[in-house]
């Protein structure tokens, strides 16, 4: 499964109580997955959306008659609980599907703890750490998992990496070249 890389994917920011010296951060880190899947990400602007469990997948009232784009928040433990302990990040996309076509991801979400990753930037390779995070997130979004090799990015306990993987990059690039579903 994968998103459709025949039409863009679509993201928005909700840019509230984004850390201190985060500017650019998520623009770096879409480059850096567009680059490795293939998938043109489209920027469609800042959003007041709240993470959530249970979003919508389809908001015509948001975001005109489309799926809804991918949501990138800065948010905490006290907005989505699952952040709670050592968990800097959240990332993840549900499917849409016609009956007889492929499974495709869509209206993802990456939920960034804040107070985490105001800690992290503040070390000496904090931006790579926090940059490297939220690839980590984004590679979720389109369809990666955690992997046993601590030698990539996609590793759960990622062991101060800032930077993807040969491994990761293979995922990705299959994760680019799921099938075209105009259905959707």
């Amino acid at each position: 499964m994968a998103y459709d890389p025949c039409r863009p994917v679509h993201y928005v920011v909700r840019p509230e109580f984004a850390p201190p010296g985060s500017d650019g951060l998520i623009e770096e880190a879409v480059v850096e997955i567009s680059a490795a899947t293939g998938l043109t990400f489209v920027y469609r602007g800042t959003t007041t959306e709240a993470p959530s469990e249970d979003r919508e997948t389809y908001q015509p009232d948001r975001y005109g008659k489309r799926w809804a784009p991918i949501l990138i928040t800065w948010t905490s433990p006290a907005e989505i609980p699952g952040l709670e302990g050592d968990v800097a990040g959240l990332g993840g996309s549900p499917y849409a599907h016609t009956p007889g076509k492929p499974f495709v991801y869509v209206a993802g979400q990456v939920q960034l703890d804040v107070p985490d990753l105001t800690n992290i930037i503040q070390y000496p390779d904090g931006r790579d750490q926090v940059r490297a995070i939220i690839v980590h997130e984004l590679a979720h979004v389109v369809g990666l998992d955690h992997v046993d090799d601590p030698s990539q990015l996609m590793h759960e306990g990622n062991n101060g990496l800032t930077a993807l993987g040969d491994g990761d990059r293979a995922g990705l690039a299959l994760l680019g070249s799921g099938p075209c579903v105009p259905q959707l």
